[in-house]
């Protein structure tokens, strides 16, 4: 299975860090990421760092990267 453009698979999950120019700017992408998490009820850990954010998209029930996780890594990168 592929790793969509500008992810890393790491530790069983994809993996991107975006920055932003602020914090304000960080945290709406938070914000567009969460609505498309819950609207698809399925969640990605979300590391925030003043203006970096970093995504992490795995399926903990199935030990890894699912093609829900490809689709919804490439979903959340273009709300960047």
């Amino acid at each position: 299975m592929s790793v969509p453009e500008g992810w890393r698979e790491v530790d069983a999950a994809l993996t991107r860090e975006f920055s932003f120019g602020g914090f304000r700017e960080a945290i709406a992408f938070v914000g567009r990421v969460a609505d498309l998490a819950e609207a698809e009820d399925h969640h990605p850990d979300i590391d925030i760092r003043f203006k970096r954010v970093t995504l992490r998209w795995s399926t903990h029930s199935s030990g890894g990267v699912t093609e829900r996780d490809r689709e919804l890594a490439v979903r959340s990168a273009e709300l960047a």
